[in-house]
């Protein structure tokens, strides 16, 4: 048997219909920048969020890169992080000029909320909560010191659509949530597409203005912006995957919750899912000394897995300036040095799901 890491073809069949009509509808409408139906996203993720407003992006880095910007963050900053994530959450930093400062990873792959505040300095602007794969920090500890230190929190949501962290959605606990609609996210979109939602009626104006040259009216350009805008047609196939978000959730919920039932084998570490978070599994990261030799065995079974992330950013080559080495944060040096991610997405068949586990209790 043969099994994909994820196979979008199989996601997009389970709503072909009413993708193509989006898709169909909005060729015919001879509008396809900032229109009706990135209106009509922006307002429909919004009420679905329980936020205010939200403002569509090119891509979730941009989303990034624009939320710091948009908070007056720049040279001389500083910017809590997690060591242990992916490049775009530095680049929304570095790309201000401002300084990203590391924290450690906890035993559930996200930031260890209990080593934030000795990295806490009078430069210190920001803390970036990165819900990574599916699940979420400790928001409620984030919040108490950011309230204590009068610090601004982003979110990066570009793993957790629609997780939650006591009951409220991931994004909607800080300042700004920043979200990825890439195709593999749990709402994907068919190309890049991103997205920030706030409850702060100035920061969505200043946003709307940045991610359009700075303008509200065309050749107006009241503040320095970018071009980065959600075009029209990846809005309405948003707004379709929208409509089936939460069941999709629900499948890869599904398909992980086998995984952590049936999968017994002690060369295999699961992923631990936090008290009071639902993880929506955007990726199932297992954890395993011998990760080539684990990788090869599951390939030669027909099973494809991939790394997330085996280079730090803190490690990163781009980087090279910071002279960290990798063992300056070890948690996140021992995740990124075993982490294997396991299939898993909305379509996957059962019996592909029984494979995995059968072929990975064998190893």
């Amino acid at each position: 048997m043969n099994v994909e890491f994820s196979d979008l073809s199989r996601k997009y069949e389970l709503h072909q219909k009413e993708y193509e009509a989006a898709a169909l509808r909005v060729m015919r409408s001879g509008w396809y920048i900032l229109g009706k139906e990135l209106e009509n996203f922006e307002e429909k993720f919004a009420e679905y969020m329980g936020t205010a407003s939200c403002i569509g992006v090119n891509s979730g880095t941009d989303a990034l890169i624009l939320a710091f910007r948009s908070l007056g963050i720049g040279p001389g900053d500083e910017v809590i992080v997690p060591a242990g994530t992916y490049i775009a959450s530095v680049i929304g930093i570095t790309e201000n000029s401002a300084k990203p400062v590391f924290v450690d990873t906890d035993d559930y792959l996200s930031i260890d909320v209990n080593k934030i505040e000795e990295n806490i300095t009078d430069r210190t602007k920001a803390v970036l909560a990165v819900h990574l794969y599916g699940h979420t920090c400790q928001m409620d500890k984030i919040m108490d010191l950011a309230k204590r230190y009068n610090l601004y929190v982003v979110e990066d949501c570009a793993q957790s659509h629609d997780a939650l962290y006591c009951g409220k959605k991931t994004g909607t606990f800080g300042d700004l949530g920043c979200f990825s609609f890439y195709p593999t996210k749990p709402l994907g979109a068919l190309g890049d597409a991103g997205a920030l939602i706030t409850n702060n009626n100035d920061l969505a104006e200043k946003l709307r203005m940045m991610r359009n040259y700075g303008s509200k009216v065309k050749y107006h350009n009241e503040i320095k912006g970018i071009n980065s805008r959600m075009d029209e047609m990846q809005a309405a196939l948003l707004s379709v995957g929208l409509d089936h978000l939460a069941e999709e959730n629900k499948m890869r919920i599904m398909i992980a919750e086998r995984y952590l039932a049936g999968i017994k084998n002690e060369a295999v570490k699961l992923p631990c899912i936090r008290e009071g978070s639902t993880h929506v599994f955007h990726l199932f990261p297992i954890l395993t000394a011998d990760r080539q030799r684990f990788q090869t065995y599951l390939l030669e079974h027909g099973i494809k897995t991939q790394v997330h992330y085996p280079i730090p950013p803190y490690a990163a080559e781009c980087y090279s300036e910071w002279a960290y080495q990798r063992g300056d944060f070890p948690q996140a040096a021992y995740v990124a040095g075993r982490e294997v991610s396991l299939p898993v997405y909305a379509g996957m068949p059962d019996d592909e799901v029984d494979y995995v586990i059968e072929t990975v209790n064998k190893f």
